[in-house]
Formats: C-alpha cells, structure tokens, sequence
C-alpha cells in the first residue's frame, strides 16, 4: 500500500508533499516530492504523523484497566486508538498485594497478544502526602518480595513503575526495576531535591506527570520539579490537556529542556470519550463535570479526559512557535520522546518501523488511523 498526503512528518523531518510505503504491517520506503509510482490512496490535504504513544492512561470508553479483563482493556483501548493512540501503556493505580498482583496477572495476557504494550504501576509506592487519586491506606513502603512478585506476575509486562524516593526502601526497589528491565519514574512525591537526585542516580529516568501530585517549588527547597529537569537523563511527563497546567507552564518546561525530553501522557481515565457522571478510578468514586475528573466530593483532579490528539493539538497552539515547528516538536512529545523513553518500539515513521499512523485534518483532528498496516478508522475521501 502506497499512501501519499499534502504533509507527512515522520518524527525525523517534515515533508510536503510526502508518500509512504506499508509492506506486512511495516513502513517500507517513506519519501518527500512525487511518489516513486501510482499511489494506491492520495489522501489529499491531511497531515500523517507517527500514532501517539501514550505511557499513562487508565482506561477510556467507560472502562477501566484495573478491572484487569479483556473485555474492559479492549473497550479502552478502541477508544483511544480511534484518537490515534497506536502504543498504550495500561496505567493501575495503589491497590493491595492480592488486588495488584491479579490486575497485573490479567493485563500480562494482552500484553503477550499486543493489545496493549506494556503495564504502568503507578502505585502503592508513593507518598500518601501527594496521594492525588490514590487511596493513602493502601500505600506502603516497596518491600523486595513484593517486587520480585509482582515483576513474576508480569513475566515481563511491567514496563514501567512509579516510585516516591523519600519512602524507605525506594531507592533498593528503584534499582530492582531497573535490573529487571522496567523503567523507573519519580512521582507522587515530597521527596526533596536532593532525594530526588539520589533516585536518579539510582536509575529513575522519568518523571510521572511533572508538577501534578508533587512537593511544588520553593525558593530554598527546589524539591522534585527542579531535580528532574535539571537531570538530561529523565524525560518528565506533561498532562497537557489544558486543566491539569497552564500553558505558560507547559511551554516554559518545553524551553527549559528541549524537544527530546518532554512526553505528552493523558492519564485518562475510564469517563473519557463519556458524558459528564460518577465514574471510578481503581476504587475511588470519581464526578466528572464539564469535561474535568475530581475524586467525588473533593477538588482533587483524578486523572483526565483526554485523548493523546486533544493534548497533541493543545501542544502545537500553545508551544509559543511557528505551526511547522510547533507540529515537529508535538510529534516527538506524543510519539517519539515516549516511546524512547520506555523502550518501545514505535514512535516514528521509518524505514523497518511498525506502520502506525495518524491522519490529521487541517484542524489537527483524527480522520483516520491506521495500526501496524490496517485501517481502525479510514479517512473518508
């Protein structure tokens, strides 16, 4: 299949026009100018980008990963590959032993059939003073036993886990992952500048979702926020959905470290793609009101809404930059920055890659998707 489109950028370099070659699920030949022969589908004026990687989301479509069934993770995942999320790490929240061990037990199954690409634990390892929309009682200290279960549960799965470093065992357990092959992130946390520094030097690379659920900044205790952007070695998550930071915040992150350092996550959680209602996160009643979660009878925001072409828009109005560079610097945010972060393979649109592509209208809206060489949703026209 031959695909050519007015705008093809491919995580390397914007071309217009551009064309690109699918051969079994895999990018073939990509070019810019004429295509090399008759294309099969001119899709006109669309932009192609690389399919999202979204590393930290919940659930979507009504459903929720922590229910750990193939039923409710494929109800998610529909959703949020129909928004061009073609690469999706199943986020869980704190939960007790028995209930974490069986949620990851259920996900490792469609991890091994590429439903999903791997499983986020975000929790129970965390400070219960940033608990956000995690349940403080079931948060515990990270004990080696339990991550040698939980790591034998997965049988590989686990993809990435989330850890406060002020907590005791933290950088024993930061190291554990680390050599078991799991990436480290620093999250929910009071942890100190200097704490967080020490897990980073522990092997942490990622920060979990930047400044939400975190010790804030202070003129004498830079805290968390600074230890992680100050380090080249982590990329640091932004929820950049327009309710969880300010656009001044998202841009002066996005200046302060780069375009390779920044990965743009929903953290959506079961009501996105929903209406307005009571929804769950884990086992917390969540009120989702015009469009925006809280943990019911609070102003604690739990989770988001979003779909990864929400927060890829949001990016490239309010980077501050001309539209080419802004749509360059979104797609490494959404696609290629997480996907290396985390190992994956995927990300971008090369020669030899997984054929994963989102199709943009002129309003940087979805029109069509296509994963590992086959339509999810065909552009119209």
């Amino acid at each position: 299949m031959l695909l050519a489109a007015d705008t093809l950028l491919t995580g390397r370099e914007l071309l217009r026009p551009g064309w690109i070659e699918v051969v079994d699920g895999v990018v073939r030949a990509v070019g810019g100018g004429r295509a090399p022969r008759p294309v099969d589908r001119d899709l006109g004026a669309v932009t192609l980008v690389p399919g999202f990687v979204d590393t930290h989301l919940h659930g979507g479509g009504g459903a929720n990963f922590t229910a750990a069934t193939h039923v409710e993770t494929a109800t998610a995942v529909d959703l949020h590959r129909r928004h061009g999320s073609t690469t999706l790490v199943s986020s869980l929240v704190t939960a007790g032993p028995d209930e974490l061990l069986r949620q990851v037990t259920g996900l490792a199954d469609d991890v091994r059939t590429g439903l999903i690409d791997g499983i986020h634990l975000e929790g129970p390892w965390l400070s219960t003073k940033r608990c956000g929309a995690h349940q403080p009682a079931l948060m515990r200290d990270p004990d080696p036993d339990e991550v040698d279960r939980v790591l034998e549960a997965g049988g590989g799965a686990v993809r990435m886990v989330t850890i406060a470093p002020e907590r005791e065992g933290a950088l024993a357990a930061i190291r554990q992952f680390v050599a078991a092959g799991v990436v480290a992130a620093v999250g929910h946390t009071e942890a100190t500048y200097d704490q967080t520094r020490a897990a980073v030097d522990a092997g942490a690379t990622v920060g979990t979702h930047l400044f939400n659920a975190m010790r804030p900044v202070d003129r004498r205790e830079p805290g968390p926020v600074v230890a992680l952007l100050d380090d080249p070695r982590v990329t640091v998550e932004v929820i950049a959905d327009g309710v969880h930071l300010a656009p001044a915040i998202y841009r002066h992150v996005t200046r302060s470290v780069g375009p390779d350092r920044v990965s743009l996550v929903t953290d959506a959680m079961a009501a996105t793609g929903m209406a307005d209602g009571r929804y769950h996160l884990g086992p917390l009643a969540v009120d989702v009101v015009d469009g925006v979660a809280s943990v019911a009878g609070t102003d604690t925001i739990a989770g988001s809404t979003a779909t990864m072409d929400r927060v890829f828009r949001f990016a490239v109005e309010h980077c501050g930059l001309p539209r080419d560079t802004a749509l360059d610097l979104a797609v490494c945010q959404a696609s290629v920055n997480p996907a290396r972060a985390l190992g994956l393979s995927a990300g971008s649109l090369v020669v030899g890659a997984k054929a994963d592509v989102a199709v943009l209208d002129s309003e940087l809206r979805v029109v069509g998707v296509l994963h590992r060489g086959s339509w999810v949703t065909e552009p119209a026209s």
